[in-house]
């Protein structure tokens, strides 16, 4: 909706224009109300399932935490419909911003509950590792993770100012490869901007996109490096190594969406795709972190079995 600038197509909530929600006629679902309220319709469906889903937790599943993550995710998605309504009432930015986050992290919890209810989190249960080959690669993927996390916030950030992009070329930034955000040549920029009634731009918003950029740069080399890491160090896990392989795809498309949304000053459907497939990547990276921190888990716990019984410990590869 924010990449179609229509996040406010409805004025009021809970209700849609004096309706219940749940009762608002379809006739008048057009232009930008049917995004709107489309999208409150489906987030009252994601809090019903995952009011369901916590119910099945507590009655299904015998670890408490994991039933305790069920609880979490109803608490989760009722801030972020909250957010939403705050959003629509206080017309603040930051809210839409924070808004946007709380949903990037309700999904990785979404994600990780999936995980840890799957055959495969058992599984890893049954392997020996080489823990001092794992913690590096365990570490680098909760890195990367978290800087993708960033990465999406720094982009909720730029959407929500709801202007033209603060940089029109790339892979060069208004000509250079560094750009000069001095008063001179801002003043220049946005005389030449004010002529194609574009909206001013402020060395903030210049930089923001700028370390967008950079993050960008940083997160694909180091899911590359993630990936050599893990088939070098011969991990067995199948699962992984194919994780690890799939990632390193979707940064390149990931890249090349991020190009695009620039050389096509932004076009709605391409910067949704951009922002839909950094979700991708956050889930891939919850997903690709819980299994790591799941084999080093195993590995300290044989490490603690053989000092208690007195045993010397070794490290072993993946069987």
């Amino acid at each position: 909706m924010t990449s179609k600038n229509v996040g406010l197509a409805v004025p009021d909530w809970p209700t849609t224009f004096g309706y219940n929600m749940f009762l608002f006629p379809v006739s008048r679902w057009v232009g930008g109300i049917l995004f709107e309220h489309t999208h409150r319709l489906i987030g009252s469906l994601v809090g019903f399932l995952t009011i369901i889903l916590a119910v099945w937790l507590w009655l299904c599943e015998d670890r408490r935490w994991v039933r305790n993550l069920g609880v979490i995710a109803v608490i989760g998605v009722i801030l972020q419909g909250i957010l939403g309504g705050l959003r629509v009432t206080m017309m603040k930015d930051q809210i839409g911003i924070f808004h946007a986050c709380v949903a990037q992290a309700f999904l990785a919890l979404l994600v990780f509950i999936a995980l840890v209810t799957t055959q495969i989190w058992h599984s890893l249960t049954r392997r020996l590792v080489d823990s001092q080959k794992l913690s590096p690669i365990k570490t680098l993927a909760v890195a990367i993770t978290v800087a993708i996390y960033v990465q999406l916030a720094l982009g909720a950030t730029m959407r929500h100012q709801h202007r033209d992009l603060a940089i029109l070329d790339f892979p060069t930034a208004n000509g250079a490869w560094l750009p000069n955000t001095s008063a001179t040549a801002l003043a220049k920029i946005n005389a030449w901007r004010d002529s194609r009634a574009l909206s001013e731009v402020t060395a903030f918003q210049i930089w923001l996109q700028m370390v967008h950029r950079f993050l960008a740069l940083i997160i694909a080399t180091a899911i590359i490096a993630f990936c050599v890491s893990a088939w070098r160090e011969a991990l067995s896990f199948a699962v992984l190594k194919r994780l690890s392989v799939f990632w390193v795809a979707l940064v390149f498309c990931q890249s090349a969406l991020g190009a695009w949304v620039i050389w096509s000053n932004k076009a709605a459907d391409i910067a949704t795709a951009h922002v839909a497939l950094g979700a991708v990547m956050l889930s891939f990276g919850v997903s690709i972190s819980a299994m790591c921190w799941r084999l080093s888990g195993r590995a300290g716990a044989l490490r603690r079995s053989d000092v208690a019984a007195g045993r010397p410990y070794h490290n072993q590869q993946l069987a």
